[in-house]
This record gives structure tokens, C-alpha cells and sequence, in this order.
């Protein structure tokens, strides 16, 4: 399979790192951005690496040359006139013969490529995006999709959100089939997303691979500074998915919110204090971030599960407002006894998945190959500890919400916390 990366911009935003350099040779702890899309590339066997080159491009063919000292085989397909994100790729049709994968040429990234070709693969589709949650979702462009992963939408940078949203981004890394081509003009400049995938997500030929890899743009000088520190603390290479994975799993109402009871309308939802800098300093590590929380009020019939997907846009949306997101959020929406007027009783079952049985957990171990032992459970109730035990995970109780006043298990934590920055900064010592 061939890899393209596209690295024709002209880089405004860092013009203090690029005025003698074209952006994708600006240096990373002592390495240009194009090397470790390279390096991640040849890594799994994909040493066919075609480059799109502009502006500064004969820069590129002078440090990187043929490829032969990086291991791999390059080609360059030169820009004589700009053809944004997706013009160049219908000069390559008669290359791009098969499926291949697409990088643009200022993001950082360190995926399991194989993970991601077999879900790309097992879709069927025409095209794949690599989607996370990041620290700027208000200036990025985000994903809007099916529970299946089928993109429905895509929410531009540029235009407004007066509504709640799915912090979901699209990363920059594809994998496309080689029909792709057909949805591009000739010799026209054109936007990959604007213009092209845009015509597929109405057929459903759009879907996105979520996953809790590094993958991060350096456009900016501040996210540039972002990525410098992560590369030099190493955190890039441990998030790759072929590894075993470290999480934090954190309980939503009482730690992350304040508890109000039956949460069940978003205008309930308020951020606890001290949450924010808690997850700035997960976000900053190599800790996954896991959401994980029981939600009867589905089975109660106080709101549908789409009704308590908005709740949790609400929740996305305010924590990406302050520059922090979560990884994923699991919720179970079952509860075992009936016998209220106005349930829910497709709902009212018993299920693995409803703390402080671990469900939840082991969907999420087997999701991003979390490695439980060395994993942790933050909550405010003796349920959520009771979980950590049952799945062998490390716990901490929190003071804020019920601050295990439910008395519902005779069991202790690892540690007590006046609140979750302070359970964050144990786990982090």
C-alpha cells in the first residue's frame, strides 16, 4: 500500500519557523514533521511514499532526497500552481491503483496503521478519517456520525456553533480506496473536505476511525510548543495502540459534574470545580481518559439515549471550550428493578455493563488495548470503588457529589481526594 503526504502549504500561521522552510521540515526535538509520518509509514511495511510539494519543495527533495537513508522509497509529485488538499491526487490516478494512505504534511503522528487499514477494510467504504477529540475543537473541523461511525456531517472551523457538539475531530491522516479519484477534477484547485469528501458523506461513503492516538497538528506556535514538549517527554510513540495503554477512568455525575440527582436535562449539567486543570494535566500525559457512568435515567424513562447524547455534547463542548477533552465516554442506560409508573422497560434489564459490574470497562480495554492492572478508577461513591475492585484497577474517592456516603459497599480506596485534580495528581506521582 502507498502512503501520499501532502506538503505543499505554505505554513502563515508559524511564518517565524517558515520563512526559509517549508513547514513540513520544521524541526521536532531535532526531527522535521515529514520524518515521522515517514518513520510511523515504514513501520508497517508502507515504503512507497509519494510527497506533494509546493511552496519551498525542492527544500524537501534536498534533505529527504530518494529515501534510501530513511529506509523507504520516496516520489514527488511538484505543485507548479497550488491545487489545494486534493487537486494533486488526480495527476497521481494512474499510481494510486489501490487503497492508500493520506497524511497532510504538519500533523505528528504515531498510529497503529494496521489497526486502522483493517477497520477502513472491514467498512467498505471509499474513504476513512482518523478522528479524536483535541484542546481546540472551536477551531477545528469536527465529525458529526452515525453510532456505526458513518460520517453524517462535517462542523466547518469557520462557521458558527450556537449548539452543542461531540468534541470529534478529523486528525488529517486518511485511508481512501483508489475511487476516490473519480470525485476530483483536473488541473482544479480543490479542498479535500470542501470539495470532495463532502460529495461522499451523502452517499455514506464517509466514515471515521476514532482512536485515542497521537495525532496533532503544529500549525500554530502554540500548539508547535505542544507538540515539542509531548515528542520530548515521549508520549507520541506510547500512544500508538499496538501498545498496552494506561487509563484514567473517571465517573460522570458527582467527579466530572456536580450531582444534582437524576441529571436528565442538559441546563442541569454543571462542570465541578478543579475538573478542568485535572484533565489539562491527563491530557498532557500518556493517560487515556475514559468516561464511565451509569445512566438510568434512560431506563427510567426520563430521557431517551439521544436526549442523553445531548448531555454529553453539552459536557464535550464546555470542556473543549477550555482547551481539555476526554477520550471517550461509556454509559450504561439499563437499570435491573422495575416497578416505576413511567419506565422504560426494554431498558429494565439486567446487563453487564451497569456499575459495579465491569462492562464498561472491559469495552473499553478491548476498544483502545487498555491494560487494566495498571489503570485507574476515580468516583464519588463506594459503587465506583467497588467497580475498580471487581476489575482490578486502582481507585481514589472523591469528597465532591456523594463522596461514598451511598454506603451501598463496605470497601475501601487506594486514596481519597477532595476533589479530581487532586486524585489526577496522585495517580501522576
Amino acid at each position: 500500500m502507498k502512503a501520499v503526504i501532502l506538503a505543499g502549504g505554505k505554513g502563515t500561521r508559524l511564518s517565524e519557523f517558515t520563512k526559509e522552510i517549508p513547514k513540513p521540515l520544521v524541526p521536532v526535538n531535532g526531527k522535521s514533521v515529514l520524518e515521522y509520518a515517514i518513520d510511523n509509514f515504514a513501520r508497517y511495511g508502507m515504503k512507497d511514499i509519494i510527497i506533494v510539494i509546493g511552496h519551498l519543495g525542492h527544500k524537501i527533495q534536498q534533505v529527504l532526497g530518494d529515501g534510501q537513508e530513511l529506509g523507504v522509497r520516496i516520489s514527488y509529485y511538484v505543485e507548479d500552481q497550488p491545487l489545494g488538499t486534493a487537486g494533486a491526487l488526480y495527476a497521481l490516478k494512474d499510481v494510486l491503483t489501490e487503497d492508500f494512505v493520506l497524511a497532510y504534511g504538519d500533523v505528528i503522528f504515531d498510529i497503529d496503521l494496521a489497526r486502522f487499514i483493517a477497520f477502513h477494510k472491514q467498512q467498505g467504504l471509499t474513504g476513512t478519517l482518523a478522528a479524536h477529540p483535541n484542546n481546540h475543537p472551536y477551531d477545528s473541523d469536527v465529525l458529526r456520525m452515525k453510532g456505526s461511525g458513518v460520517v453524517e456531517d462535517i462542523l466547518k472551523k469557520n462557521e458558527k456553533r450556537d449548539f452543542y457538539y461531540s468534541n470529534c475531530v478529523n486528525a488529517g491522516v486518511f485511508v481512501f480506496n483508489k475511487r476516490i479519484v473519480s470525485y476530483i477534477a483536473a488541473n482544479t484547485k480543490q479542498d479535500l473536505e470542501k470539495d470532495v469528501i463532502a460529495q461522499l458523506i451523502p452517499e455514506g461513503e464517509i466514515c471515521a476511525y476514532r482512536t485515542t492516538e497521537y495525532m496533532k497538528d503544529m500549525g500554530t506556535p502554540d500548539r508547535y510548543g505542544l507538540v515539542q514538549r509531548h515528542v520530548e517527554k515521549g508520549i507520541v510513540g506510547k500512544k500508538n495502540l499496538s501498545l498496552k495503554q494506561r487509563a484514567i477512568f473517571i465517573d460522570r455525575d458527582g467527579t466530572i459534574n456536580k450531582y444534582v440527582g437524576l441529571l436528565s436535562k442538559p441546563e442541569q449539567l454543571e462542570i465541578e470545580d478543579r475538573v478542568v486543570e485535572a484533565l489539562r494535566e491527563i491530557n498532557d500525559s500518556d493517560y487515556i481518559s475514559i468516561v464511565i457512568t451509569n445512566q438510568p435515567v434512560v431506563a427510567r424513562n426520563l430521557c431517551s439515549e439521544e436526549e442523553l447524547g445531548q448531555i454529553h455534547r453539552k459536557l464535550e463542548t464546555l470542556l473543549g471550550e477550555r482547551g481539555v477533552y476526554v477520550d471517550d465516554i461509556m454509559y450504561c442506560p439499563h437499570h435491573p428493578d422495575g416497578g416505576y409508573p413511567e419506565e422504560n422497560k426494554a431498558y429494565k434489564i439486567p446487563c453487564s455493563c451497569r456499575k459495579p459490574s465491569i462492562g464498561m470497562l472491559e469495552a473499553a480495554a478491548s476498544k483502545y488495548n487498555i491494560d487494566l492492572a495498571s489503570s485507574f478508577l476515580i468516583g464519588d461513591t463506594t459503587v465506583d470503588i467497588q467497580t475498580g475492585v471487581n476489575a482490578n484497577v486502582s481507585t481514589v474517592l472523591v469528597s465532591t457529589g456523594l463522596g461514598g456516603k451511598d454506603n451501598k459497599f463496605q470497601v475501601a480506596p487506594d486514596y481519597y481526594a477532595e476533589h479530581l485534580l487532586e486524585a489526577v495528581q496522585y495517580i501522576m506521582k
